[in-house]
Order: C-alpha cells, then sequence, then structure tokens
C-alpha cells in the first residue's frame, strides 16, 4: 500500500453504505467504471456525495451453480472504496468512477438502519511476504501475463506499461486479477484470499490457465485456416468455439452428455441394448449440437434409455380375489374368465410363464375390448389398447427405419415405453380388419409379434435391438376369423364369445348399463327406476343386436326423457314399466315372428342362426301351372340354393313313393320364398326343412307346426 492509501485506510469508520453489485467485483487499487441505476443505489449514492464519498462495494451471489440469475445476498468479502468521479445522465441513473481502498468484511448489517443500509466490517490487511519463492512467482507472473497482453485483443497495449511499474506482490495480484477475462465468482474467490502468498498461486493457475487457452485457439485457428472456404466459416467458429469450452471444461453439452451416460449406467437392459447405447452416445458426444445428425442420435438415445427393459409389474396371483373383480365388472363370458384364473393358476404354480395369445371373437358389442380392461386390472397390470381396423402401413407394427426424417419406433414399442413396464395386457383390436397396400402387409409383420416361440427377440426397425415381448399378455378381438390370415389365426387360443340370450341382457342392463346411464345424464338414483319387465320389453321390442350397445343408448334415451322432467321440476321420480314405455320409446320396433296357429300345406318351421341369435323361419312353397320353372326367393346364398335344387330332385326321384302325380313338375312352376328378404342366408342346414315343405305342397298334407 501507498502512503496515500495507509492514510484512507486510517479514516475509514467502523460503518458505511452498503453497494451491491451484480457482476463488478472490486479489487483494492483498482479504479473501475459503475453504473448506478435503482432509485435505491442512487438515493445511497446521494447520501454518500454528501458525506465522506466511501461505502463497502460487494457482489451478489448466483442462485446455483450454472444459472446467472442472482439473489439479493451479498458475498461477506468485499472491498472498501471511494467515489473518484461522478456523471449524472438525463434518466436519471448515475456513471461512477470508484476506486478500491481495502479489503473488508461484513461482520453485519446495523439494525437501527432503514435507509441507506449500512454495515459493520471489518478490514482485512494482508501480512507482508518476502523470500525468494514469492520473487521467483511474480517474476512469472508478469512474464506469461506479458504474453497474454501481447496476444489477446480484450487488453489496451496501456496494460502492459501498468504491469512493469507494479512490484508489490499484493497490488500485482490485484491488478491481474480486475484485467483477466475470468468468471465474476472467481474474482470473487480471489477477493476472498487475504494471504498474498496464497493469492499469487490462485492468481499464477488463472494466468496460465488464459495463456494456455489463447495459446490453443490461436492454434486452432491456424490449423483450420489453412482449408477455410467462405461457405465452411460458419462451421470453423462452432468447431473452434467447441474445442475451446471443451479444454476448459465447460462444454455446453458436456452436461447433456453427462446426463444420459448416467441414465445408460443406471438402465437395466440387455447387454446389447447396452452396448448399442454406449455406442451412439459416444458417438453423440463428437457431434456438435448444430451437426445435421445431432438430433437424429438424440432421439434415438432416448428411446433406447427409456425403455421399460427389465421393468416388471407385479401380478395379483390370488385367484379369487381375481375371480371377483372379473365377475364385478362383467355378467356372462364364463369361458374368457375361466381362462384367464387358468393362466394365473399355472403363473402362481410354476413361478413364472409366458404371456398368451388369446384372440376373443364374437359379434359387436358383447364386451371383447372391455372385458380386456377388467383381464388387465385383475392381473394387476398395466392396459394398452391399439386398434388395427384400417391398418395398412406394416411400419406402424415395426418401426421406420432411422434413415426416414421423423423416424419412429413402430406403436407396439411406443405403448410399451408408455406405460413403463414390459408385462402389459395388450389388447390388439378389429385383428380381422387389417388392411395391406404397397406400404406393406401389416397381418405379415404381427405373425412374430404373436408367436410366443419368437417374439422374445421382437426387432423393431427403428431400435435395431432385440426386444422381449414374451411377458406380454396379447388379447386380439375379431368380429369374424375368416378374414384373418391362416398362418396369423394358427398362433392364437380362439375364444368365441357369442351374443347374449334376453335373460343375460336384462341383467347387464340392470346392473351396469342403467346405473351408467343414470350418472351419465345427471339423475341420481331417486329420479328413476326400471321395472324387470320392462327392461325385458326393451330388449325384445326395441332391440335387436348381439350385444348390449343399442340397448345401452335405448336407455340413455329414456333417462334424457326423464332428466328433462326433473329438470323442469315435473316430475321429482320416474318408474319406468311396461305401461308406460311407450310413452319415452314410442311404439314397438320390432315384431316377433307369428308362428301358424295350425298346420298349412306348404309351409315348413326352421331354424336359423344370427349374430343376434336363433330366430324361427317360416320357409313358404306355392306352385301354379306353368312350364316346370323354378323361382327362389329371400336373398339366399349360392349353397342354400343348390338345397333347394337337391330338394326338388330328390323328390322327383321320390314321385312314385310320395304319390305325386306324375307329370306335376313339367306342367307346374314353382316358387319358393324365405321371409326376411333383407337379411341374407345361406348354409346347407335349411335343406330337410326346403325339402319338407316342397313334399307338403306336393302331396297336399299339411307340415306338423
Amino acid at each position: 500500500m501507498s502512503d496515500i492509501e495507509t492514510t484512507e485506510e486510517m479514516r475509514i469508520p467502523s460503518t458505511l453504505p452498503l453497494l451491491l453489485s451484480d457482476e463488478l467485483v472490486l479489487f483494492p487499487g483498482i479504479v473501475a467504471p459503475v453504473v448506478v441505476d435503482e432509485v435505491s443505489q442512487v438515493n445511497l449514492i446521494n447520501d454518500v456525495l454528501s458525506s465522506d464519498k466511501k461505502l463497502v462495494f460487494t457482489a451478489l451471489r448466483k442462485r446455483s451453480k450454472g444459472k446467472e440469475q442472482r439473489i439479493n445476498d451479498p458475498y461477506k468479502v468485499g472491498c472498501v472504496a471511494m467515489i473518484v468521479k461522478m456523471l449524472r445522465i438525463p434518466d436519471g441513473s448515475l456513471r461512477l468512477l470508484m476506486q478500491g481502498i481495502t479489503r473488508a468484511r461484513i461482520e453485519g448489517i446495523d439494525p437501527a438502519d432503514v435507509s441507506p443500509r449500512t454495515v459493520r466490517f471489518k478490514i482485512l490487511t494482508p501480512d507482508p511476504v518476502k523470500g525468494i519463492q514469492i520473487e521467483a512467482l511474480t517474476k512469472n507472473i508478469k512474464d506469461e501475463f506479458s504474453q497474454i497482453i501481447d496476444k489477446a485483443q480484450y487488453l489496451p497495449p496501456e496494460t502492459k506499461f501498468a504491469l512493469v511499474n507494479i512490484n508489490d506482490p499484493d497490488s500485482l495480484a490485484d491488478f491481474i486479477a480486475s484485467n483477466l477475462d475470468i468468471q465474476p465468482d472467481v474474482r470473487q474467490q480471489l477477493l476472498n484470499i487475504v494471504d498474498i502468498g496464497k493469492r499469487l498461486q490462485k492468481v499464477s493457475s488463472q494466468v496460465s490457465r488464459e495463456l494456455h487457452l489463447i495459446n490453443l485457439g490461436s492454434k486452432i485457428q491456424s490449423e483450420v485456416s489453412g482449408a477455410m472456404e467462405k461457405n465452411q466459416r460458419d462451421y470453423f467458429l462452432r468447431e473452434q468455439l467447441k474445442a475451446i469450452k471443451k479444454e476448459l471444461g465447460e462444454d455446453g453439452d458436456g452436461e447433456e452428455i453427462a446426463e444420459l451416460q448416467e441414465r445408460l449406467d443406471a438402465l437395466a437392459a440387455p447387454e446389447q441394448a447396452k452396448e448399442v447405447a454406449q455406442k451412439e452416445l459416444d458417438r453423440l458426444a463428437r457431434l456438435g449440437p448444430s451437426s445435421a445428425e445431432y438430433n437424429v442420435v438424440r432421439t434415438y438415445l432416448d428411446w433406447l434409455l427409456g425403455i421399460p427393459w427389465e421393468i416388471s409389474s407385479v401380478d395379483r396371483l390370488d385367484i379369487n380375489e381375481a375371480r371377483k373383480i372379473l365377475d364385478r365388472d362383467h355378467y356372462g363370458l364364463d369361458d374368457v374368465k375361466d381362462r384367464i384364473l387358468e393362466y394365473l393358476a399355472v403363473r402362481q404354480l410354476r413361478g413364472e410363464g409366458k404371456g398368451s395369445i388369446l384372440c376373443f371373437v364374437g359379434p359387436p358389442g358383447v364386451g371383447k375390448t372391455s372385458i380386456g380392461k377388467s383381464i388387465a386390472a385383475s392381473m394387476n397390470r398395466q392396459f394398452i389398447r391399439m386398434s388395427l381396423g384400417g391398418l395398412r402401413d406394416e411400419a406402424e407394427i415395426r418401426g421406420h427405419r432411422r434413415t426416414y426424417i421423423g423416424a419412429l419406433p413402430g406403436r407396439i414399442i411406443q405403448n410399451i415405453k408408455r406405460v413403463g413396464v414390459n408385462n402389459p395386457v395388450f389388447m390388439l383390436d378389429e385383428i380381422d380388419k387389417l388392411g395391406s397396400d404397397f406400404r406393406g402387409d401389416p397381418s405379415s409383420a404381427m405373425l412374430e409379434v404373436l408367436d410366443p416361440e419368437q417374439n422374445h427377440s421382437f426387432q423393431d426397425n427403428y431400435l435395431e435391438v432385440d426386444f422381449d415381448l414374451s411377458k406380454v399378455m396379447f388379447i386380439t378381438t375379431a368380429n369374424y376369423l375368416e378374414t384373418i390370415p391362416e398362418a396369423l389365426r394358427d398362433r392364437m387360443e380362439i375364444t368365441k364369445l357369442s351374443g347374449y340370450v334376453t335373460p343375460e341382457k336384462v341383467q347387464i342392463a340392470r346392473r351396469y348399463l342403467v346405473p351408467r346411464q343414470i350418472d351419465e345424464n345427471g339423475l341420481k338414483r331417486k329420479h328413476i327406476s326400471f321395472t324387470e319387465k320392462a327392461l325385458e320389453r326393451i330388449v325384445i321390442y326395441y332391440t335387436r343386436e348381439a350385444g348390449v350397445r343399442t340397448l345401452e343408448r335405448t336407455i340413455g334415451k329414456v333417462c334424457r326423457k326423464v332428466a328433462v322432467a326433473v329438470a323442469g321440476g315435473r316430475r321429482k321420480k320416474s318408474t319406468i314399466n311396461l305401461s308406460n314405455l311407450s310413452d319415452y320409446l314410442g311404439a314397438e320396433r320390432i315384431t316377433p315372428t307369428l308362428h301358424n296357429a295350425r298346420p298349412k300345406i306348404g309351409i315348413a318351421t326352421g331354424l336359423a342362426w344370427t349374430p343376434v341369435g336363433g330366430v324361427v323361419l317360416m320357409i313358404e312353397v306355392i306352385a301354379w301351372q306353368g312350364e316346370g320353372k323354378l323361382k327362389i326367393t329371400g336373398r339366399l346364398g349360392e349353397v342354400m340354393r343348390e338345397s333347394a335344387e337337391i330338394a326338388i330332385s330328390y323328390l322327383k326321384y321320390q314321385a312314385k313313393k310320395l304319390n305325386i302325380p306324375e307329370g306335376y313338375f313339367k306342367t307346374h312352376d314353382i316358387h319358393i320364398h324365405v321371409p326376411e328378404g333383407a337379411t341374407p342366408k345361406d348354409g346347407p342346414s335349411a335343406g330337410i326343412t326346403l325339402t319338407t315343405a316342397l313334399a307338403s305342397l306336393f302331396t297336399g298334407r299339411p307340415v306338423r307346426h
């Protein structure tokens, strides 16, 4: 310290106002410009100027590592400073020239002070040091910093003249620390060190680092500039910045790479997957963020590291509890429930088991899809539903190659990643409606997915790594088996779900549909009730289906009409029974088939199967004078038409035995009609009924009805 500085130091009071700075760290003996634009700080400076122009100057701490935002928490060590010059700006801010006097440690804020804030502090005076080691360290710092001044563009040449004239180690350390291109937090660390020897060593380390960085930058520039063309300028700048950050250990992508490496180290996956991920991670580290492949590799790594390779949910193997859940959610469907309980029993006895491939086949609305959710709940597994209706692109199953822009894994892998476990219940809905076109055949891609002997090594085109699907319980649904390719059908365990009969529909409506529609239409149980006879009448006379979708919509229609009455205050409670059902639903839509009250000639009773259940058909036959022609109506299929022709041929053969008049077939035209002409009918089982009706007509004997 000079004599003038010592004199100033002696006249420093025990408390002074505190001025805070976001970035600037002021050192003793250094003059630095300061901008003050906050109203409170401007008032503080005005008060300081009216006294002895001294204050305590210190910087604010950062909020957290790696973030620039700061908080109102000053460092404990600052600098007592004097305002050398002040300039007022028209916008109300001040431009100050401040000179540091001495280090000071803040001891506490004066509790009696309101504004400006004053602090108590202790002056930190370093002990004088001498010795050959200090001299050598001082000389080395001067030499290296002199080289920095020559090479760095941010330091003016005048800095070198000031450096030559500084001989005091304490002042030299502070001078260099204030002029080096280092972070504010590093400057604060140098300000905190009172011991001159330790401070010189720290400054020497920073000077050597800065000199090495400048030399490295020059080397990079000389190597790259020789081969650089105009269109390579942007690339050169990025590479230079990358090399500088890497050398400093401040690489902006380093944190991202480190985070991915941590995720990879913690990943529970087969060795093959981990090796591929490590290879791609090493490749990512060599690519710049501006590289065209950077985001492609980054996205691929996210998929590899996000898939639950070896994460499984714990199955609930309690048979009785599973039975309760299945019975609670669905009425009937005993075959399906028994199959699930069998699967759980095997798992309980063996301790392990491969995923099953079940296929539920049945008409719409019988509960094929909803039973899948109940199966997942009974087994305590995650549930995935994927609709295959109209799917024509094989890549939807196997994924796209990474060579395509915007490539992604197939929907099998996407859904498994979404649920986060490798053993969900996976429902593939409407598998009978898969299509195919120029983009491939999805049903062929499903062959590997739905084969327990192959899917343990399923390979998605995007991942190109084997994934084990054998733990997944696949359930497929279909309305018709005929449209499923034979090879795919062979891989599945077929369970047929027939349509519900009337008593079953009534119970389903009472237990599930009515309560659900009451809730969905804003009603309460006290507002509406259905008698069992009313529900039965709705089933028979207002709906005709194998499932219960139309039945639920019809019940919903009744609930909405009741909701109008309740909301309008006209009625508080409605009981739906046989007498008032038509008031809500109108006239009956379906008329049951009327059976003959007595036997008739030329009419025979037949039975037919339909998706909505069995029906009775009255096959009618008439004949008149003609040329022996045969006419068949009723929208019959080829097989059923052949059955009619066979029946005619048989009766011609048995004409004598049945006492049919000779020449009858040549002189009469015959018309066979099967009612409900809008409904397609086919099959060979109608042959005996057709023969019976024709025999009745030809012999004049009525058929026992």
